[in-house]
């Protein structure tokens, strides 16, 4: 896979040498995320949104209510871009100026256009449920013809990317050195807890085997890394 070309909108100036465009690594820091952020502008107002995500190949995909204006004004055709960032650490130095935390960050810049198709739409909403819970869908009670009515799907091609990632230590300066305060990474995770059974389900109901990427204890990012590997490779 070749790396992503170094564009006027996704070359890092700021610490290049902390910029990464190979795109596996890029790939591998969208998979890993459940979550992202999809900047746009709306008659000269820009926005910023939370949504879910999921990637296939080189397209992102999200969704949201049919009535969402903003999906509705991404659907049009408009430039987006989408960020997403893990947390993995607070770096503590022994002067404020030098404090900083570690962190995987992508940000991908495409056009978004809107699925209209409802075949293609059906299969978009299945494919979320696959890429997060692979084997899920084939135990759920179908989708209805409203619902997916009801649910909009946008998606993108990816034409530019790059990613940032910070993983080292204190940089502390020379004269900081003997000065008599901690200093050092207070690493930072997301882990996944202890399955919440839903109070109406029948208490004989057996936890399923298509969520055992999901254990107590494990990174969710590292849960969402084996969700998309298993997607990918037809684990369903």
């Amino acid at each position: 896979m070749k790396d992503y070309a170094k564009t006027p909108i996704s070359r890092i100036r700021r610490n290049p040498k902390r910029a990464v465009y190979d795109r596996k690594a890029v790939h591998a820091i969208l998979d890993s995320a459940l979550l992202c952020h999809v900047a746009y502008v709306i008659d000269g107002q820009p926005y910023c949104t939370p949504t879910i995500h999921w990637r296939e190949g080189e397209t992102m995909f999200w969704h949201g209510s049919s009535a969402s204006r903003m999906l509705r004004a991404q659907g049009k055709g408009a430039p987006v871009c989408l960020t997403v960032t893990h947390l993995d650490g607070l770096v503590m130095a022994r002067s404020a100026f030098n404090h900083s935390c570690n962190f995987r960050s992508a940000m991908v810049f495409g056009t978004a256009r809107l699925i209209d198709d409802p075949s293609e739409k059906r299969r978009a909403l299945l494919a979320i449920t696959d890429r997060l819970y692979p084997g899920r869908n084939a135990e759920l009670r179908s989708m209805t013809d409203q619902e997916i009515k009801a649910t909009s799907v946008v998606a993108m091609e990816i034409e530019a990317a790059s990613a940032k990632v910070r993983a080292e230590n204190v940089g502390d300066d020379e004269i900081d050195g003997s000065h008599p305060v901690w200093a050092g990474v207070i690493p930072v995770q997301t882990v996944i807890g202890a399955p919440l059974a839903s109070p109406i389900l029948p208490e004989d109901q057996a936890y399923p085997a298509h969520l055992a990427p999901y254990t107590t204890g494990k990174r969710l990012d590292e849960a969402l890394a084996e969700t998309q590997a298993l997607y990918e490779k037809g684990v369903l």
